[in-house]
């Protein structure tokens, strides 16, 4: 039974939108668009995820980063 069939973050752990966040735009990008200390100091996905499973706020920004990343918003090329 298939109950958000448009919702792009049905199904996904967390912990797999963070590596296919890393693989596409990387740590600094990610850390330019939610600015926290675990994307931006010597970041991982452990501290990631311990962070992210805690803090609400910053976990639905990652969210909404990565449906803009994956499904809409394009980045501009690097300079």
């Amino acid at each position: 039974m298939n109950e958000q069939p448009n919702n792009p973050l049905h199904g996904k752990k967390l912990e797999a939108i963070l590596n296919e966040l890393v693989d596409k735009i990387g740590w600094e990008k990610m850390g330019q668009t939610v600015n926290i200390n675990c994307f931006n100091k010597d970041p991982s996905i452990k501290s990631s995820l311990k962070f992210l499973r805690r803090t609400p706020w910053a976990r639905a920004e990652v969210e909404e980063m990565y449906i803009n990343v994956f499904h809409g918003f394009q980045w501009p090329d690097s300079q």
